[in-house]
Formats: C-alpha cells, sequence, structure tokens
C-alpha cells in the first residue's frame, strides 16, 4: 500500500510510519519544521518526508501532490498533524486560533478531499483521522485544540456516509493523555495526577496508537467505518 502520514517526524505520527513501513509499505510522510527528526524516519523507515506548512491550504494541497508523485495513487492517508495551545478563550488571539484550525481541521478536510478524487475512481481506499480525547469531552483552557478534534469527528462520519458507496472507508482515533515530546512539556507532576484519573492508571503510548490505526488501515476492519474510537485508558469515560 501507498501511505500518506501527517505529522510523521515525531510523536503517534512516527510511530504509525515506523508500522507501516515495518510490514513492507510504501510510506511519505508530512512535517513542518523538525528536520532533523524527519530526517531520522526517512532514514531509519525509508520514508519519503516532506516539508509542509499544513496550516495553509496551498501547503497541504501541495504536499498531497508531492507524496503522489514520490509514490504513486495514495490507499491510505492518516491525518495525524496537531498543534494545541493552552490557554483562556480571552487570551487567544486570531492567529493562534486559526493556526489551530487550519492545522488541527482544515488540513485534513483538505487532504481527504485531495484523496477522495482517486480514492472514489478507484472504488478503494482508507482516511484515518487522529483526534484527541479532548474532541469528546472538551478541555478547560484548550478551546480551540477541542473545537478542532471535536470537527474531525463531525468530518469523519459524513464523510464516511459520503464514499462508503464508493468503497472508501473513513474513521477517526481518539487518543487520550500519550506519552509523547508534546505532553511531556505538561511536566513529571502533572502527568501523575492525570494518570490517577485514568482507569488504566498509565499513559498510553505511541506505538499502542499506531497498533490502531494499522488494524482500522487494513483488510480486517474491511466493514468498520464512519466510528471514532477512543484509546484513552478509559480517561474520557
Amino acid at each position: 500500500m501507498n501511505v500518506l502520514v501527517t505529522g510523521g517526524s515525531r510523536g503517534i505520527g512516527a510511530a504509525v510510519v515506523k508500522k507501516f513501513a515495518e510490514n513492507g509499505h510504501n510510506i511519505a510522510f508530512v512535517y513542518c519544521s523538525n528536520g532533523d527528526a524527519a530526517r531520522s524516519v526517512s532514514e531509519n523507515f525509508g520514508a519519503v518526508a516532506i516539508k509542509a506548512d499544513l496550516s495553509s491550504v496551498s501547503e497541504a494541497e501541495r504536499a498531497y501532490c508531492e507524496a503522489e508523485k514520490a509514490l504513486g495513487e495514495i490507499d491510505v492517508l492518516v491525518n495525524c498533524a496537531g498543534v494545541a495551545l493552552i490557554a483562556q478563550i480571552c487570551d487567544t488571539d486570531n492567529g493562534a486560533l486559526s493556526n489551530i484550525l487550519n492545522t488541527d481541521l482544515a488540513s485534513a478536510y483538505v487532504l481527504c478531499r485531495e484523496a477522495s478524487r482517486t480514492m472514489v475512481r478507484r472504488k478503494n481506499g482508507v482516511m484515518i483521522n487522529v483526534g484527541s480525547v479532548w474532541g469528546r469531552v472538551g478541555a478547560s483552557c484548550e478551546t480551540a485544540y477541542s473545537a478542532a478534534k471535536a470537527g474531525l469527528r463531525g468530518l469523519t462520519m459524513a464523510l464516511a456516509k459520503e464514499l462508503a458507496p464508493s468503497g472508501v472507508r473513513v474513521n477517526c482515533v481518539e487518543p487520550g493523555v500519550i506519552a509523547t515530546d508534546m505532553n511531556a512539556l505538561l511536566g513529571r507532576e502533572t502527568l501523575d495526577a492525570i494518570c490517577e484519573d485514568i482507569p488504566l492508571g498509565r499513559l498510553g503510548t505511541a506505538d499502542e496508537t499506531a497498533e490502531l490505526i494499522y488494524f482500522l488501515a487494513s483488510d480486517k476492519a474491511c466493514y468498520i467505518t464512519g466510528q471514532t474510537i477512543g484509546i484513552d485508558g478509559g480517561f474520557g469515560l
């Protein structure tokens, strides 16, 4: 399969690249600024690295075009790119709001649109959007992020209905608090407190999330579409 992963230079995205590569698939991934990390992922897993700022619609379109040039028509699209902001709504300026909504939601919409053109024609394909538990339950002081991730739920359900007659499946994965560089910024004390609220008593891992994404992309999940599946240790209950 030809697979395109956004946000593939670190965290969950890098774990997804690793999982598909280890199973013999052709991978391209999009990254924004961390060239060293992207180079490492590319060299370790034989993946094509594409630099693009997904807060720009035109950049998202360009990234998809480059992926097709490198791999051929895309069979699986994984929208994993995301940025977050911890701030009260009254302190969230228009620039920060646009950056989050465009990167986390609009880029996924644009890439799904681009992928749909060939997937519908071929009557085959899989799209997986990576949301967040905050898209379901909301997070205080993360209103923009929560809104964007909630939007991925709506996009997934609507697109699944639209594309199912063409044999294209669309699903959403909602991780909880995962042990990534982004969440490490919260600090050990905060993460320990969060673990106390997680029924399974620990953070999730990027590899565990990648396993779920890989399953949803496989033929084993051929009758699953339009679903939002949490992988949060029970945190969202």
